[in-house]
């Protein structure tokens, strides 16, 4: 009887073991970790941007050039306003923090189309006499810290640093009768400070729009015209906004 009631307990936890298997509750799905920008990356931009040049004092530069010094009584200050193209390219290094803030560092140059002219008088030579004040920007170069906060996917970011501009600003025209064609080639320190808004839309790439306003302050340049062997300084202040928009690949990109 005994043997009989013992086998029979065996055999009904067998039943209970084989039944609780059946029961057993599915492992725990992978956690999901959020994208990290931890990175290095490189990648170009294009966009657009407009600047604003002053210039200091042209008509002197002309009227004492050619009629000798003295001649121009007063300061004049011409402004030239201008809009073109940029494009250019960027490599940086993030590093995201736990609290999703992000720190980096970028460097970036873009090749523009900013130039203008804008036309000025010599009323110290014959009636009629003027000229033309040309001013481009043939490039930007930064380096810039970057500091963002990252939304998964998204990062929105502020950004602040060193920039230069390549210069260009030349006076054309003519003095009782004697022409000319002044030349100043300038590359500008000043700054830059701007942010954006980045977004990781596939796998390593990143799309992003930003803004940038770039500072130049005054400095003077040495004019040059080849042609009568006159030399001289203008001042001039710039000030720069771009709007830009640029694709990056991130190289050590962590999806998990």
């Amino acid at each position: 009887m005994k043997t009989t009631l013992l086998g029979c307990a065996a055999v009904s936890l067998l039943s209970v073991a084989a039944f609780g298997a059946d029961l057993a509750v599915p492992p725990a799905p992978p956690v999901v970790q959020p994208f990290a920008w931890t990175s290095c990356y490189g990648g170009v931009h294009a966009g657009g941007g407009a600047f604003r040049r002053d210039v200091t004092d042209p008509v002197q530069l002309a009227q004492d050039s050619v009629l000798g010094s003295g001649t121009t009584v007063g300061v004049t200050t011409t402004t030239i306003n201008a809009n073109g193209f940029l494009a250019g390219a960027q490599i940086g290094c993030d590093y995201q923090f736990y609290s999703h803030l992000v720190l980096g560092v970028e460097g970036a140059v873009s090749g523009s189309t900013l130039k203008s002219s804008t036309t000025i008088g010599f009323p110290a030579g014959f009636p009629g006499d003027q000229g033309a004040v040309n001013a481009k920007t043939d490039f930007l170069p930064s380096i810039t810290a970057r500091l963002g906060v990252a939304l998964d996917r998204v990062l929105l970011y502020a950004k602040g640093g060193v920039a230069w501009a390549g210069d260009e600003t030349n006076v054309i025209g003519s003095v009782a009768g004697t022409p000319f064609s002044f030349q100043g080639l300038d590359t500008r320190t000043g700054f830059t400070a701007g942010g954006g808004v980045d977004w990781a839309f596939s796998g390593p790439w990143s799309v992003n729009v930003e803004y940038d306003y770039y500072g130049f302050g005054h400095g003077n340049v040495f004019m040059t015209d080849s042609v009568n062997a006159f030399t001289g300084l203008v001042d001039t202040k710039q000030s720069i906004q771009v709007v830009k928009v640029g694709l990056n690949f991130h190289m050590w990109w962590s999806d998990q």
